[in-house]
């Protein structure tokens, strides 16, 4: 299916969506072919592609959270020897991310297909399968 139709389908800006579905074709997650009858294919079967990989195809790997070392700042700064250990908050962050990172990781679009009510236009279900 063209980036165009995708695009189309789902009234969504077209250059939004090309610049989302070259992440995922440089990933890996998608083929992209040229000419009139172009357009962006699955990889890979939809057991193999987890929600992790298309996340991180967009989003990149990195953390959401930045830790900027306020223990070390203003009239209450610790010292940098007080701060060698992470801190609470930077830790329960890292937790966070690590297990929302485990979770994506254990789905694949096979699995959110699986998902896709009976009721769901037919076209859901195709555009995530078509070849």
């Amino acid at each position: 299916m063209s980036a165009a139709q995708l695009a189309d389908y789902y009234d969504l800006p077209a250059p939004y969506l090309a610049k989302q579905l070259k992440a995922l074709a440089k990933a890996g997650v998608f083929t992209a072919t040229s000419g009139p009858r172009g357009g962006y294919r699955l990889a890979r079967p939809p057991s193999e592609i987890t929600l992790l990989q298309i996340v991180e195809a967009i989003d990149g790997a990195a953390s959401p959270f930045e830790c900027h070392e306020i223990r070390q700042q203003g009239r209450g700064a610790l010292s940098p020897e007080d701060c060698r250990h992470t801190c609470a908050i930077a830790a329960a962050m890292a937790d966070a991310h690590e297990a929302w990172r485990r979770s994506l990781a254990d789905v694949t679009l096979a699995d959110i297909l699986d998902r896709i009510p009976s009721w769901a236009p037919a076209r859901t279900r195709s555009l995530l399968t078509e070849s």
